[in-house]
């Protein structure tokens, strides 16, 4: 049967002599040992890389823009088929799906793995991250990559380093925290050569990842013009300071300062000011972690408007609310400081409705998990409290819960918002977030009739603490397959660190489509220069 090669570009064919080296290879990369710390029951060491042949029976198989009861067969980690009643022979793993979902895994498109920030860094490397996200059905990420001293090249270099013991398919986007000649002929390099096509402008985080608007207009200009995706983590980063400076001034020092300091105002104005940059270079933006009303808002105002903006809610935006922050104990306070912050009830039910309507896009975990000892860095002062909070294991499983069981999303929008729209926003369709042939075999099978309990004890996480502790739900993922290979099974992970795939994602996705239609129509609509006759002296 002819496949369509989705990723032909990507896979070279194989010479007896390259798979020997293969070989070789993963021979020393399954030598390496456990992580120290690696949370999670069911480990188990897979050293062969080989791809299974599997035969997934009888599912209900749902991609974005349909649902059919067929059988998918996957072979050399490729989808080959997906129809009813395939016939196969015999070495074929066969998995019976009667009366379950097989949907594409997931793709969380905003984690921090093993980033430093905020005097340490982030509990869950590219190793037990991913294992978590594996757990959980996900099975890609994509990371963002911190420049070191604002050097493009030396972040991305570290970035690859820190990935060699990935177990997982991930890509990058790359945080742009200065500007000069050299950072603009980098993101050139990015782009062009190591299949980066997205950047991210903070305007937070004063003193540290902050930008003016100035750099951020250049930084606009520059990703339109290589065809890459503006992200912004729109808070007003100076009235953030003022806030804070006002809460430690009226004696405010725990973690519900941090909430009380960067009201959503400031999250929605910030949100405005990034669209209307964005409108005025007439570039696609793509906004992350949209927490409040406020910025939701914005962003559905502009797409009425027919701006291209792309909304990413967070798993723990659509589900928490900042009651937490309150609580008596600080560990417990502590854990669920973020930024921006997780808000007061009725937010997370706005963004839910926006999620379900279309006015938000996918969503996102913004998986920056620190443990207690970490978040104890604040213990007397919320501004040291290193910010964020776990959730890439968690999502598929809330969001199921939340928007499917709840009856708010159908399974085909669960595919849409989980998997399919990020592969598209990022230009991997159908390479990723499909089930069709010629696709990767990133797949789970999810049992809707199945529960789930979240709690740290059990998660894979190397934190100590889960901002969904207790929490429990219908709709679970009990099988995984990542690059053609059942990962996770019966509650054991088989995964192999340095197995994992850096996924190059070109520039010019569909968000750029027009673009320049809409500039010539723009410069054709000034009726200008006027031709002036200078009057007589």
């Amino acid at each position: 049967m002819a496949v369509r090669a989705f990723c032909s570009p990507r896979r070279p064919l194989r010479s007896d002599a390259f798979l020997l080296l293969v070989l070789f290879l993963v021979s020393i990369s399954c030598s390496t040992s456990e992580p120290q710390g690696f949370g999670a029951v069911g480990y188990e060491s897979d050293c062969g890389l080989s791809s299974e042949k599997i035969l997934i029976k009888g599912g209900t198989v749902v991609n974005a823009h349909r649902k059919e009861v067929a059988d998918v067969y996957i072979e050399d980690g490729i989808v080959v088929s997906v129809r009813p009643n395939i016939k196969v022979g015999d070495h074929v793993k066969i998995i019976d799906a009667t009366g379950k979902y097989v949907m594409p895994g997931g793709i969380d498109p905003h984690t921090h793995l093993e980033m430093e920030f905020m005097g340490t860094v982030t509990i869950d490397d590219f190793f037990t991250g991913q294992a978590a996200a594996l757990a959980g059905g996900t099975t890609m990420h994509i990371d963002f990559v911190i420049p070191v001293n604002g050097n493009l090249t030396a972040g991305f270099e570290s970035y690859m380093n820190k990935a060699k013991k990935a177990v997982m398919d991930y890509g990058f986007h790359m945080a742009i925290t200065k500007w000069d000649e050299g950072v603009s002929n980098d993101m050139e390099l990015m782009v062009n050569e190591h299949g980066i096509n997205s950047f991210k402008f903070f305007m937070a985080y004063k003193g540290s990842l902050m930008i003016s608007d100035e750099l951020l207009l250049q930084g606009l200009q520059k990703c339109k013009s290589l065809g890459a995706i503006a992200m912004v983590h729109a808070e007003n980063g100076d009235a953030v300071a003022e806030g804070q400076k006002r809460m430690i001034d009226l004696g405010i020092t725990g973690p519900e300062g941090h909430a009380l300091s960067r009201p959503p105002v400031l999250e929605g104005e910030a949100t405005a000011r990034a669209i209307r940059l964005a409108n005025f270079v007439n570039t696609p933006l793509y906004v992350v972690h949209v927490m409040s009303i406020d910025a939701m808002e914005e962003i559905a105002k502009a797409r009425k408007a027919g701006q291209r903006v792309i909304g990413e809610p967070v798993a723990s935006g659509l589900i928490l609310d900042d009651s937490w922050l309150w609580h008596p104990d600080y560990t417990t306070a502590a854990k669920y400081v973020m930024s921006p912050p997780i808000r007061t009830s009725g937010h997370d039910k706005a963004l839910q409705a926006a999620l379900s309507t279309g006015v938000l896009q996918l969503v996102g975990t913004d998986h920056c998990a620190f443990n207690s000892t970490q978040k104890a860095l604040g213990s007397e002062d919320f501004r040291k409290i290193p910010n964020g909070v776990n959730g890439i294991e968690e999502r598929m499983h809330l969001i199921w819960d939340k928007m499917v069981e709840s009856g708010q999303m159908t399974v085909t929008d669960y595919v849409r918002v989980t998997s399919t729209e990020c592969a598209k926003v990022f230009n991997i369709y159908p390479r990723k977030g499909a089930i069709l042939e010629g696709s990767d075999a990133d797949i789970i099978i999810l049992n809707p009739n199945a529960s789930f309990k979240i709690a740290a004890a059990s998660h894979h996480s190397r934190s100590d603490t889960n901002v969904y502790e207790g929490t429990k739900g219908k709709g679970k993922v009990e099988v995984t397959i990542s690059q053609g290979r059942v990962v996770y099974e019966d509650g054991k992970l088989k995964v192999s660190p340095g197995s994992g795939r850096y996924i190059r994602m070109p520039p010019f996705g569909y968000l750029f489509d027009g673009i320049e239609k809409a500039d010539a129509a723009y410069f054709a609509s000034l009726n200008a220069p006027i031709q002036r006759t200078k009057s007589a002296a």
